[in-house]
């Protein structure tokens, strides 16, 4: 729901950003490998009870996010980069719950697999629309020349990282967010599949 805006917002600097990367020789790739690595180190921070620290690889992580792909409108895009960093986001998005799984079992197990199939089913309702928007030949003209289609819903990129940020701020509320926030998701995949019907059966 937010992100439209971000991009508004952090494009302009990110494509600087980009410029001056892809004129210094760093690839998109490079930057998505990166910033996989540091989301990986994120979820370990907070495994390990370290969640602040693992909040500052968060951001370090989405700035990777942001520079990949502004890179890659400064060089060449290719579809490989694009699923490169669609992998890397959902891996990302899956591998901080589990930190926190990890940090305490007993606590965080029910909600955490609770959240992890909230962002899973999340995730592939909007896998699934991009490729029937491939199929139709959808074009959104607000979506800055993506490799995919990203349909909109309740929660997106913004939204998941704010939820990251509380849960690293605030992992005494871990379970209260994490429903909340896993709820949203089903919200989010029951919407778009709606959208989806009203969208591909009268094509």
């Amino acid at each position: 729901m937010l992100d439209p805006y971000a991009r508004k917002l952090v494009n302009p600097l990110l494509n600087l950003a980009g410029r001056f990367l892809v004129a210094h020789s760093v690839s998109a790739n490079a930057m998505t490998f990166a910033g996989l690595l540091t989301g990986i180190f994120a979820s370990l921070c907070v495994g390990f009870g370290v969640p602040l620290l693992g909040l500052l690889f968060v951001m370090i992580n989405r700035i990777a996010d942001g520079l990949d792909g502004a890179i890659a409108r400064a060089s060449d895009k290719t579809d490989f980069g694009g699923y490169l960093d669609i992998c890397a986001d959902f891996l990302f998005y899956c591998a901080i719950p589990a930190g926190f799984v990890f940090a305490d079992p007993a606590k965080n197990g029910a909600v955490g697999a609770f959240l992890l199939v909230a962002i899973c089913f999340n995730g592939v309702s909007f896998l699934g629309f991009a490729i029937l928007a491939e199929k139709n030949h959808l074009i959104d003209q607000d979506q800055d020349s993506k490799v995919m289609y990203y349909s909109n819903g309740i929660l997106g990129g913004s939204e998941t990282i704010i939820f990251f940020v509380l849960i690293c701020l605030l992992p005494v509320h871990f379970t209260t967010l994490s429903f909340l926030f896993g709820a949203l998701c089903f919200v989010t995949a029951i919407l778009r599949i709606a959208e989806a019907r009203r969208t591909f059966t009268s094509l």
